[in-house]
């Protein structure tokens, strides 16, 4: 009897021996349990875990130094980019405590470098990735990936579109235009236009950019800020403008197309080749390749009409006039509901460059544009639609948060706006350059004393409401 006791209790030794917290095995997914919900017990298989979230790819980390940053520390001795540090560089408007809890949970990612390509990557998936801490030291090249809640944001209430239909605005009117200001300083004035605003005003238009920031944004000077760059009515983002003649000249250079010669000052030279301007973009579909640079040159072509203008991509026949376009893009993360979000850096500065390129070079138009992806929204169903996750290949179904108003514009409203945005902006400090800027050529050996500030601005500008709720739509879990 004791025999058979003992050998029992060896075998149940064994099991426990089995179930060891080093290699717990697998639990049986097949084994029904039962689950008691509002008082109803129900019978069924066991609820799986969390599922993964959707990934956002930041640009690889750059060998040169981050534009804004220091090179050396108070020690004199070089500084090191930490990982967390480049997160919260790279997304400028979210909260430092936002990201330090994402570190928290474990939620950051980096690819690992000790492997070589692999066939999953070839077939557009991602590398293997593991968990980085905080203090991880940056390497040229190295790519995070965090979860797309990362910059999630609140939807305001209040709406995009300046309320204004005069040229004379009211004290409201007024101090929401100085609510987009951004940056000010002596030289130039910084916003984060809303969509649907125009910039030019003619006849029928009264309430465009120009003609209220003159009547609105003189901050004491005689006259109002000036334009130096466009973006279109629909699309929204950074706005640079110039306060006096002398800055508005040199940003026009600044964003010019001509070849650009070499100053005697080497800061200034070195800050004008870091200037770019980044945009994010919802686009149908998903580009073949991740990243790259499209060479597209543009033509502008009449309609039947004989008054509504076109622009299209050029013959290669070099009998039609054409401009040179160049555009470098970026997929920011996986295809989620027939749609992902991408990164555009226009090189030159085209009429409808980005959006002529996105539809006609990707094949993927931007969500909203109607005028050069109409044949494709024609066809899109917004609808829900089984899309694969690269790391697990499971399905991707997007979620309507609890109280969200979807009809405003966004990725699942019937009509949804134009989702553009100029998100960043890296231009050099014009008020601290002019005093070398405006010397006669005689005196250039003599330079002026210039002030301890930055060499480099940049700026980072929150989405509109209708692209925060696209995103927000777009980065819950997996369901």
């Amino acid at each position: 009897m004791w025999k058979n006791v003992l050998h029992e209790c060896q075998g149940l030794f064994l099991v426990v021996r089995h179930y060891s917290r080093i290699a717990p095995p697998r639990p049986a997914s097949a084994a029904p349990v039962i689950r008691v919900s509002n008082n109803v017990a129900q019978l069924g298989s066991p609820k799986e875990g969390p599922k993964p979230r959707q990934l956002l790819s930041l640009p690889p980390f750059p060998a040169h130094p981050l534009p804004g940053k220091s090179l050396v520390n108070v020690s004199g001795l070089p500084t090191h980019v930490t990982a967390i540090s480049w997160i919260k560089y790279y997304f400028d408007e979210i909260p430092g405590f936002v990201v330090q809890s994402h570190f928290n949970k474990g939620l950051v990612h980096m690819e690992c470098s000790n492997l070589d390509d692999s066939p999953l990557e070839k077939e557009g998936q991602i590398k293997p990735l593991r968990k980085i801490k905080p203090n991880e030291v940056m390497e040229a090249g190295t790519r995070i990936y965090v979860p797309v809640s990362v910059a999630e944001a609140r939807i305001s209430k209040r709406f995009d579109t300046i309320p204004s239909g005069t040229l004379h605005p009211n004290a409201d009117e007024i101090e929401y235009l100085q609510r987009l200001v951004m940056y000010k300083d002596p030289a130039i004035l910084v916003l984060n236009k809303p969509p649907k605003v125009p910039l030019k005003g003619n006849l029928p238009v009264h309430n465009s950019m120009d003609a209220l920031a003159a009547a609105a944004l003189t901050f004491d000077y005689e006259e109002g800020p000036k334009l130096v760059h466009r973006l279109d009515r629909e699309s929204s983002g950074l706005l640079l403008m110039g306060r006096t003649k002398e800055s508005v000249a040199h940003l026009h250079w600044l964003f010019s197309d001509i070849n650009k010669a070499k100053s005697p000052s080497k800061a200034w030279d070195g800050a004008c080749e870091a200037t770019c301007q980044r945009y994010w973009a919802l686009v149908i579909g998903s580009p073949k390749q991740k990243e790259g640079v499209i060479h597209a040159p543009l033509s502008k072509v009449l309609l039947d009409d004989g008054r509504t203008e076109r622009v299209i991509l050029a013959n290669q026949s070099g009998l039609e006039a054409s401009q040179e376009a160049i555009t470098e893009y970026r997929v920011l993360g996986p295809m989620i509901n027939g749609c992902s979000w991408i990164e555009l850096c226009p090189r030159t500065s085209r009429k409808h460059q980005l959006r002529v390129h996105s539809a006609e070079a990707l094949g993927t138009p931007i969500v909203g544009d109607y005028k050069y992806g109409w044949f494709v929204h024609r066809r899109w169903k917004q609808m829900p639609r089984v899309d694969l996750e690269p790391t697990t290949g499971k399905p991707y179904k997007m979620r309507r948060p609890e109280g969200l108003d979807v009809q405003k514009g966004s990725v699942l409203s019937k009509v949804p706006l134009l989702h553009l945005h100029c998100r960043e902006l890296i231009l050099p400090n014009i008020a601290k350059f002019l005093p070398i800027l405006d010397l006669k050529p005689e005196n250039q050996n003599q330079y002026p004393k210039l002030s301890s500030k930055p060499d480099i601005l940049r700026f980072v500008a929150s989405m509109p409401n209708h692209m925060k709720i696209s995103w927000n739509l777009m980065s819950s879990y997996l369901v």
